[in-house]
């Protein structure tokens, strides 16, 4: 029987009205000072609760782990209250939302961080730049990431805590669980790959310990909140940012491999979104599929055709659009009746008020 994208499907305890996602995207619209989520963002991600499953943007989940300007937090009880208006507001419209967590480490700036260095792996620059704010005008723009401090040994243990605590504050923040970001060339992407981890301690090396951080995140932040309420965001074939790996794709299937041990709700697999961006090898998503035996998630410019195709082979069961949602607050309604898609305005994606983010209407006001 072919699966369709409308279709519900059930996610650990979750039953998800369709197989549509809203992909976590940076908007870097939360209140000053202290990052916190406020009545403005509520609005936004409720206006989107038609999709079967939210996850929201990346959220940081300590002080060390902000590498961007007005990104929000799950640290502080002041964001966990400010989260409780947006899981509040999307579960009155029907929807379902998982907290993102994301920690940066070499992808920020000293501005953040008192003055001193940002953290990673190893001592070696990401040639990258990241979004800085002036907290006055608000108004930004893109900054170098210096090279970054490597962590001791000893530190990790507490890094670790963090993201447990954070799973516990956005349980607590009304979320229906948790995704950590282990993509796009943070930090735990960071010690997964040869290119950004080149220790000598059991954090590196070889591709075992190069996975190590990863499964002590994950095994932390499923003893707290439960292996059936986390899922994992990984991207096999993004070499942005220094991260080009030659064993990427195999660590990923071995990564697949000892979460499925776990029994996590998902994996997330964010794909190339760019022009000319390299496919992901049918023999990868075959291997990942007999390594993993739960949800998996892809997201990189899919549209209706293709997300039918991929749910239809097999290799999916769920489907997450990013930008599209941003113009579309009704998405899943237009996919489904085939009506036009609106364009965003890519002047308003990050910082700023209501404009281009809370402002963009259903299909029924634009007709």
């Amino acid at each position: 029987m072919t699966t369709s994208l409308f279709e519900p499907v059930t996610l650990g305890p979750l039953e998800l009205a369709n197989r549509i996602a809203m992909a976590p995207m940076t908007r870097a619209r939360s209140t000053q000072p202290g990052n916190v989520p406020n009545e403005m963002m509520a609005t936004y991600y409720a206006q989107r609760a038609a999709a079967g499953l939210i996850v929201s943007e990346a959220t940081q989940i300590s002080p060390q782990g902000q590498g961007y300007s007005y990104t929000p937090g799950l640290h502080s009880d002041e964001q966990v209250a400010g989260w409780r208006k947006t899981t509040a507001a999307v579960h009155a419209a029907g929807g379902r939302i998982f907290a993102q967590l994301w920690h940066v480490g070499r992808m920020s700036h000293p501005v953040f961080h008192g003055g001193d260095l940002p953290v990673a792996p190893s001592a070696i620059s990401p040639q990258a730049q990241v979004w800085v704010a002036d907290p006055e005008t608000g108004t930004g723009g893109m900054v170098d990431s210096p090279v970054p401090r490597a962590l001791e040994t000893g530190e990790i243990p507490g890094i670790v805590a963090d993201y447990a605590r954070a799973a516990e504050n956005a349980i607590a923040a009304g979320f229906d669980g948790v995704e950590i970001h282990g993509a796009n060339g943070y930090l735990i992407d960071q010690f997964l790959r040869s290119s950004s981890n080149t220790r000598d301690d059991g954090y590196g090396g070889s591709q075992e310990n190069r996975l190590r951080f990863l499964q002590e995140v994950v095994e932390a932040v499923a003893g707290a909140v439960g292996a059936e309420r986390t899922g994992l965001r990984l991207s096999p074939v993004i070499t942005q940012r220094g991260m080009h790996d030659p064993q990427i794709l195999d660590t990923v299937v071995k990564a697949g491999r000892r979460i499925d041990a776990l029994g996590l709700a998902y994996l997330h697999l964010a794909e190339a979104d760019w022009d000319d961006a390299p496919e992901t090898p049918e023999d990868f998503r075959k291997a990942l599929r007999a390594a993993y035996s739960g949800r998996i998630i892809v997201a990189g410019r899919y549209d209706l055709s293709r997300a039918e195709a991929i749910l239809a082979a097999g290799y999916a069961d769920i489907v997450a659009f990013g930008r599209p949602f941003i113009a579309n607050p009704d998405l899943p309604r237009r996919l489904r009746e085939n009506l036009p898609l609106a364009d965003l305005d890519p002047a308003t994606l990050f910082g700023g008020d209501e404009t281009g983010y809370s402002t963009y209407p259903a299909f029924e006001t634009a007709a």
